[in-house]
């Protein structure tokens, strides 16, 4: 029962970070104002923390799953998993910084505007996050049916 609930949490889990990821960008347009960059960087927020639980829940999963420990850990496709999540993890940074500059920015400036090149920049590292989304579900998949190459 305990894997049930933790394969469910999980699931809905990545379900909720890939919606955050995916509102993120087509909210991300060129002529942010204030208000658009107060609520993305409230977005921005909550796709942190949704990640944050998305990891607690899978290293319960590895610890406590009915396939135990064992299982992932030699599993290269469980490592391609973790290495493609952590290529998204680092990608996010420039979005989230650019975002927290531009909040303060905002801030003492009630017209700012982000650059051209700076949010075409920040757009872009979105979209190759969400490039690497299948990239993940593909690694996910091969993960759990894993029986060797």
């Amino acid at each position: 029962m305990v894997d049930l609930q933790l394969a469910i949490a999980h699931h809905v889990l990545v379900f909720a970070l890939v919606a955050l990821l995916a509102a993120e960008f087509a909210l991300f347009r060129p002529d942010l104002d204030a208000a658009a960059i107060r609520a993305l960087t409230r977005i921005d927020a909550v796709y942190g923390a949704v990640a944050g639980l998305v990891i607690a829940v899978g290293i319960l999963r590895v610890l406590y799953g009915a396939k135990g420990p064992e299982f992932y850990l030699g599993n290269p496709w469980f490592w391609a998993k973790m290495a493609t999540l952590l290529a998204i993890a680092l990608i996010s940074i420039a979005p989230t910084m650019a975002l927290l500059r531009w909040r303060r920015a905002s801030k003492s400036e009630p017209s700012f505007v982000p650059p051209t090149a700076a949010h075409r920049h920040a757009r872009a590292h979105i979209a190759l996050e969400l490039a690497l989304v299948p990239v993940l579900l593909i690694c996910a998949a091969a993960m759990a049916r894993y029986g060797g190459f």
